[in-house]
């Protein structure tokens, strides 16, 4: 469902599945947290990794979109990748950060009703701490392995229709 919204936002598959990149390390990071915690997965938890979904993909949103504005100034590929990962960051960690430290006190927490809310901010916590870190990392390279890619092939179409 999501993959159908970021199509009809983006009218590439490419830019949709660069924008859905920052899912697994949100998955990751829930994961590991949950591990750590020695926490199983749980109704909970879904919730949890539902919400991490939502922040990942609007994560991967601001960096494609701010990305694509600077490539309609003119900036060519790499630039304008490491420029929206630089400009980017701090909103997302700003993200990141309000939502692990508002809910890290339910994610340790021990008393009447933790066993609800538990799971489902441990897996947020982990999931915002090291998502947005790998995102920062890992989607920039792999925006830049794709997007020049097609930068490439738009210039090889557009000198094949040119006449000779």
């Amino acid at each position: 469902m999501i993959l159908v919204l970021l199509y009809g936002l983006f009218n590439s598959l490419r830019d949709s599945l660069l924008a859905l990149a920052g899912i697994p390390f949100a998955i990751a990071g829930g994961l590991i947290a949950l591990y750590l915690a020695g926490l199983a997965f749980s109704v909970s938890a879904a919730i949890g990794f539902i919400s991490l979904f939502g922040v990942a993909v609007m994560d991967g949103i601001l960096n494609l979109t701010y990305f694509r504005e600077l490539r309609a100034q003119g900036m060519d590929v790499a630039e304008a990748v490491f420029r929206s990962a630089e400009q980017r960051m701090r909103p997302m960690l700003m993200t990141a950060l309000s939502a692990g430290v508002g809910l890290l006190p339910a994610a340790i927490s021990h008393g009447i009703g933790s066993q609800v809310q538990r799971p489902l901010a441990t897996v947020v916590v982990g999931g915002m701490f090291i998502g947005p870190l790998l995102l920062l990392v890992v989607a920039p390279a792999l925006r830049r392995i794709f997007l020049a890619r097609q930068t490439a092939e738009t210039y090889e179409d557009a000198a094949h229709a040119e006449p000779t």
